[in-house]
């Protein structure tokens, strides 16, 4: 059996073209949808170097700084047959994420393609393929994020799915094959926006991190994305903030957490997915300057449950985060697993056994803060001290059972108040759920057997996590990768 033919090389006259930058002010004339103009946009004026001159490949590639952080970057061609992609174009993608990986520095692909040329048959597919197999090598090793500003079919759509953040802009679309095709083929009828449009992959399918409503917002998210990622800092000093007030007063009451997560952050984080399995948020931002990765159950969705996508959302993220050094912040809420015949047919168990895998993996400095509930199996799943968490911290008001205490005092002592006159038996019940607090212990219980490592006022959470985090990393050796980042 023969070898497959290796890509061809890029082209000699790339140290020419490297020498050559470019800039925004060099291209008012030219067609923004150009891979020039696209990479002109999206790195700091005046540093895009090339690594070749623009051809019929349909693809440019170059590297240049975002914020004064290196970065590579390639954009398709679409006013170039499309954005189709063949041998050539493919060569230059692998190029540029294999240099991604010598430099040590984030990738970013700007997709507007329609996949594979077609005129190049078999040998156009040979090259996406192997645009597939560099982003599985480079996975986990540096910051992939692409960035899709058109329509991104076929191969073009598989590209993106591969890395680790996925950007759409408004008039991106994101699907394997077009509508004309699924008409043909299955007789539906469907718009390209309606198959594979931002609101689609942001709310059902899960495939994009973050949609925009402009290509200028799009360009500024995965450039800020890029940075977090690029630009972890030294954790400092954090002053502290009064939380408490962002939670209401009822303990059962539903509440966004959003507002908490971005109060803990030193500023508003960037929330990835969303819409998307919303009864957990996965955000990042800084924590006393240094790039954190916030896991938040929210209870204005689903109670704060887990359930099968939420555990598959915060499962990636988790191991995203772990694959590139970034310190998890984990804020628990959560009254357990969401039953029911539908979770468990769309596989609940197996899907929430990645959340504890994911967890149970990490390496990186994860830092739980309870602040009102943790109960049975869902408690395990954020980042318990049983998983190896770095510091288990807890509000004075939280609870952390198998359940809550008068759903247990329900079932332990069920004929005792079934025996008990209607008008008696809320007073019964409060007084067997305090016997039940006492008896099982509560937080003063699991801070006496070392699971919860100290409770801590809201006004303290800042500081104590941002400790916790900057004393693990004070003793850890250096970030070594020990695993990719599969798309959970």
């Amino acid at each position: 059996m023969t070898a497959a033919r290796p890509l061809p090389p890029i082209q000699s006259d790339a140290v020419q073209a490297r020498r050559r930058t470019v800039s925004l002010s060099t291209l008012d004339r030219v067609d923004p949808r150009t891979p020039e103009a696209r990479l002109a946009r999206f790195f700091d004026n005046d540093t895009l170097s090339l690594f070749a001159a623009a051809d019929t490949s349909g693809v440019v590639a170059g590297q240049g700084l975002v914020d004064g952080n290196e970065v590579v970057a390639f954009a398709t061609d679409p006013t170039v047959q499309g954005g189709a992609m063949g041998r050539d174009g493919c060569a230059r993608i692998v190029h540029a994420i294999e240099s991604a990986v010598r430099l040590g520095c984030p990738v970013v692909g700007i997709w507007h393609s329609g996949g594979a040329r077609l005129q190049e048959g078999v040998s156009s597919l040979d090259g996406v393929g192997r645009i597939f197999a560099a982003t599985v090598r480079a996975s986990g090793r540096v910051p992939q994020l692409s960035l899709v500003l058109g329509a991104a079919a076929g191969g073009a759509a598989y590209g993106p799915a591969l890395t680790d953040i996925v950007i759409m802009g408004p008039e991106a679309k994101v699907f394997v094959t077009g509508p004309d095709v699924v008409r043909s083929v299955t007789g539906e009828e469907c718009t390209a926006v309606s198959l594979g449009g931002p609101e689609v992959h942001s709310k059902r399918s899960g495939v994009v991190h973050v949609t925009c409503d402009s290509e200028d917002e799009a360009m500024e998210r995965t450039r800020a994305l890029a940075v977090l990622l690029a630009d972890q800092r030294d954790i400092g000093q954090v002053a502290g903030r009064e939380l408490a007030e962002l939670l209401p007063d009822n303990p059962r009451r539903a509440y966004d957490v959003r507002p908490l997560v971005n109060a803990v952050l030193d500023e508003e984080g960037i929330e990835l997915h969303p819409k998307w399995a919303p009864n957990i948020v996965t955000s990042l931002g800084r924590l006393g300057g240094r790039t954190v990765g916030v896991v938040a159950n929210n209870p204005l969705r689903r109670g704060g449950c887990l359930d099968a996508t939420s555990a598959e959302k915060a499962s990636r993220f988790v191991r995203m985060c772990d694959s590139f050094g970034v310190p998890l912040v984990v804020l628990v809420d959560v009254p357990g697993y969401l039953p029911g015949v539908g979770q468990e047919w769309e596989g609940v168990v197996r899907r929430g056994a990645k959340l504890l895998y994911a967890f149970a993996e990490c390496t990186v400095p994860r830092v739980t803060v309870v602040t009102r509930k943790a109960y049975g199996g869902a408690y395990i799943a954020m980042n318990a001290s049983s998983l190896g968490a770095t510091a288990v911290f807890a509000w004075p008001t939280a609870q952390i059972a198998v359940m809550g205490a008068e759903a247990a005092v329900g079932i332990l002592h069920r004929r005792t108040l079934a025996g008990v006159p209607a008008q008696r038996r809320p007073s019964v019940l409060a007084e067997l759920t305090e016997e039940h607090i006492r008896t099982v212990g509560g937080i003063d219980r699991a801070v006496e057997i070392g699971v919860v490592d100290a409770v801590v006022t809201p006004a303290a959470t800042r500081a104590a996590a941002a400790s916790a985090i900057a004393d693990a990393l004070a003793q850890a050796r250096p970030h070594k990768n020990v695993h990719g980042n599969i798309p959970l």
